[in-house]
């Protein structure tokens, strides 16, 4: 039995310690042999990391490539992006949205010249509703990011709905998918988004260190990457410092040398979750889910996540009640071998393929025993 809740943060699959081993291995032994064959050998597991996520995501060929995080992945592009997206417009997100990339954008919105407008949560609300985000957004925002699943409620957004909404404003549209890729329904054909980023991490049961950047190709021909280095030029081995051109494909957001290691390690969760199916995957975390929310409400607990599967990603958030330690709850729920962790007072429990319903029993059983439940037989 596997008490694994952790999918929001490392998500893993059976077989991984030794398919992750395997491929590093036979990545050190090309790297470490004395011939020739180092860089193409390398250039070439990038590529099939690349082709990897363009297959998951329904991309077109050329419009992904590698970036270290979600973080600089953002900021390449929007360093990349004629100025009229942005100066003096106002650049849209979620108050729910991850911090790093409100970081980022608070800092940049100086130098760029836009008004970062930040759509507030509703008092005693957990999440930002879909309807508010369209509400604040009127054709003077240059640029939205959407959340696709929240990390601190699951709540998953109608991206299709509020890309639609703004192409009408004539906004360029960008969504984060981190935290609901490879458990939750995303494609790029489906949403029409015009730039996606995120890492390999959660449940594509990757590492980290491999995120990535995709953009619409009609947009890509327009953008001219500040972040930018020899493997920008169409061909990188041009050594002419006077006479620098951007490559025609996704490869203009490209700079120096590239990262390998994290592709590599990633390429088997990847895989896996391509020849298992996002289908599979999803319906083994419903049954999982809805077991969760359904012993919550029993015990009169608050879930802090939509309780429509559909507004959901792959976790259940609960808001423990006043009181209770979350740090030694975790603590305690750790030593019997049941996994999870909290933001504050909210606990996060996020079951993937490992999970097993008998460890869903033993969490409740645990919780219980240390935070109260109501007795059903009064009800």
């Amino acid at each position: 039995m596997s008490g694994y809740f952790l999918y929001h943060s490392i998500g893993t699959f059976p077989g991984k310690a030794e398919a992750v081993g395997a491929a590093l291995s036979a990545f050190s032994g090309v790297w470490s042999a004395e011939d020739d064959g180092q860089w193409p050998a390398a250039m070439a597991v990038r590529q099939r990391f690349i082709d990897s996520w363009c297959s998951l995501i329904d991309a077109p060929a050329g419009s992904l490539t590698t970036a270290e995080n979600v973080t600089t992945a953002l900021y390449s592009f929007i360093g990349g992006l004629p100025k009229a997206h942005l100066k003096g417009r106002r650049f849209l997100v979620a108050g729910d949205c991850f911090p790093s990339l409100h970081f980022l954008l608070a800092k940049l919105s100086e130098r760029f010249g836009f008004v970062l407008d930040t759509v507030p949560l509703r008092p005693g609300e957990t999440w930002v509703r879909d309807e508010d985000v369209i509400a604040r957004w009127q054709d003077d925002v240059g640029v939205a990011l959407l959340t696709f699943v929240t990390s601190t409620s699951s709540h998953r957004c109608d991206v299709a709905r509020l890309a639609e909404h703004g192409r009408r404003m004539g906004t360029l549209v960008g969504v984060d998918i981190t935290q609901g890729v490879g458990v939750a329904p995303f494609t790029v054909s489906a949403t029409g988004v015009d730039f996606v980023v995120s890492s390999s991490l959660k449940w594509l049961c990757g590492t980290s260190g491999a995120g990535i950047l995709q953009v619409r190709p009609e947009l890509l021909a327009t953008c001219e990457p500040e972040l930018r280095g020899w493997f920008s030029q169409e061909n990188p081995f041009s050594w002419d410092l006077d006479k620098f051109t951007y490559a025609s494909d996704v490869r203009r957001f490209d700079h120096g040398t590239p990262a390998i290691l994290a592709s590599v390690a990633s390429l088997p969760g990847l895989e896996w979750v391509t020849r298992t199916g996002v289908d599979t995957i999803r319906a083994h975390n419903l049954v999982l889910t809805e077991r969760i929310i359904e012993r919550a409400l029993e015990n009169g607990w608050s879930v802090a996540s939509p309780l429509d599967e559909r507004e959901r990603g792959g976790s259940v958030m609960l808001t423990l009640p006043e009181g209770v330690d979350a740090p030694r709850l975790i603590s305690v729920l750790r030593a019997e071998k049941l996994y999870c962790d909290a933001r504050g007072s909210t606990l996060r429990l996020s079951p993937g393929v490992v999970t097993c319903d008998e460890a869903v029993e033993k969490l409740f059983s645990g919780l219980e025993r240390r935070i109260g439940w109501r007795d059903r037989r009064a009800s």
